[in-house]
């Protein structure tokens, strides 16, 4: 599969055919990790579970602050 490198505003990209995304069960908005290798690039999906569980314990945090604090004492 051949892609062609492409001016994107300042940068420059790639752009994924839809059949390759679909097998990847990747989409528009997901964060891919680059990986440098002798014979090119390797392009990975990142696991952001652990981030999305951090944002959502950081919500709750900050919700019941308060709370936590008393039941902290």
């Amino acid at each position: 599969m051949n892609v062609v490198l492409r001016r994107i505003g300042n940068s420059e990209g790639v752009i994924l055919p839809r059949e390759l995304l679909e097998r990847l069960q990747v989409k528009a908005g997901d964060r891919l990790e680059i990986i440098e290798t002798e014979k090119g690039i390797v392009l990975h999906p990142v696991d952001d579970s652990f981030e999305r569980q951090m944002k959502a314990a950081r919500e709750v945090m900050d919700k019941y602050k308060v709370a936590l604090q008393k039941l902290a004492e």
